[in-house]
């Protein structure tokens, strides 16, 4: 059975439901088996974090390999509504904006506490000194950052390996999200999963921000200045793929991102992303989610149409080459 109808109906639910918390996910499940794996390996060493990571990634390739063993047996649209199931839980758009948006109604509110908390929710760095426009940087940055690994990501290694490259790659996502950190605990144990991290998003993050260059021309957002900006400042940032969809963005809206930012009460000093043509305000953070929406919805496209001409099963476009 071709990836690309159950692959767009998934995609409709995401935009339509999002992420109810009280709805059975498989990236939840994701996070336990994280846990678990980490409770059985953890060692303050490099190579414990290569055999924590291979332990998860195993584990996740044999409970996909499962699913599509069982689903074989089933009806065709018995098949494709538990595809599409699965496949709509590993994409995050509606998600993304539903949790960035909570951060802009707390905003304009006038309530610093509950916005500081909610960005907390989506940040790794420390939001309890965060002043307005702080806080609405934070948010648009994390549009920009999880455009590349929660939305397009998704969609590329669905497109290139269908529904184990789908989870697989949410594995290591989540496992970064997790263990990926420098500081004591992690330093050492999750390089390995920062790392792999880095590299499995090296192309979906350039990737991503040329598709917000043309998001951009299609919102009302300035193209040519997310080109400019895209070009001079995408590796103002520590990680080598942050920087790509956060200065696309940047340039878009004509603001300045970036900056220090405060982890585990260590402020890192990190360079400015874009330029401070006027101070940011609830009109920038409506542009971001117009240009997340066009990003994703090209995306989407791209990922059907590669799915439906190549008439590409469960395991994707490479999965013809088997």
């Amino acid at each position: 059975m071709s990836l690309a109808f159950p692959f767009l109906a998934a995609y409709v639910l995401d935009l339509l439901l999002g992420d109810p918390p009280q709805w059975p996910h498989p990236v939840r499940l994701l996070g336990r088996v994280i846990e678990y794996w980490e409770g059985v390996w953890y060692r303050p060493r490099v190579a414990a974090g290569v055999i924590f990571w291979l332990a998860v990634m195993g584990t996740t390739l044999i409970g996909v390999l499962g699913l599509l063993g069982a689903v074989m047996f089933l009806s065709w649209w018995a098949e494709a509504a538990i595809l599409a199931y699965f496949l709509y839980t590993g994409l995050a758009t509606r998600s993304l904006h539903y949790e960035s948006r909570r951060v802009e109604e707390a905003l304009a509110r006038g309530n610093l506490a509950a916005a500081r908390h909610r960005l907390a929710r989506i940040v790794g760095r420390e939001t309890g000194q965060l002043r307005p426009e702080e806080i609405r940087r934070a948010a648009i940055e994390t549009v920009a950052e999880n455009l590349a690994d929660g939305v397009v990501a998704p969609m590329f290694f669905t497109l290139l390996l269908g529904l184990p490259g789908l989870f697989l790659y949410k594995a290591a996502n989540t496992m970064d999200s997790m263990v990926g950190y420098k500081n004591y605990r992690y330093n050492k144990f999750g390089k390995c999963a920062a790392r792999a991290d880095d590299i499995l998003n090296f192309l979906p993050a350039r990737l991503t921000a040329l598709l917000m260059v043309a998001a951009a021309a299609v919102t009302g957002a300035d193209p040519w200045g997310s080109w400019r900006i895209l070009r001079r400042d995408a590796g103002n940032a520590a990680s080598p793929n942050a920087g790509w969809p956060e200065a696309a963005m940047a340039g878009a809206l004509g603001v300045r991102l970036g900056g220090p930012s405060t982890y585990f009460g260590q402020v890192i000093p990190k360079p400015f992303i874009g330029e401070p043509h006027q101070p940011l305000a609830a009109s920038h953070y409506r542009q971001a989610v117009r240009i997340l929406y066009a990003t994703s919805l090209i995306m989407a496209g791209l990922t059907f149409l590669g799915l439906y001409l190549t008439h590409a099963g469960a395991w994707g476009v490479l999965g013809i080459l088997r």
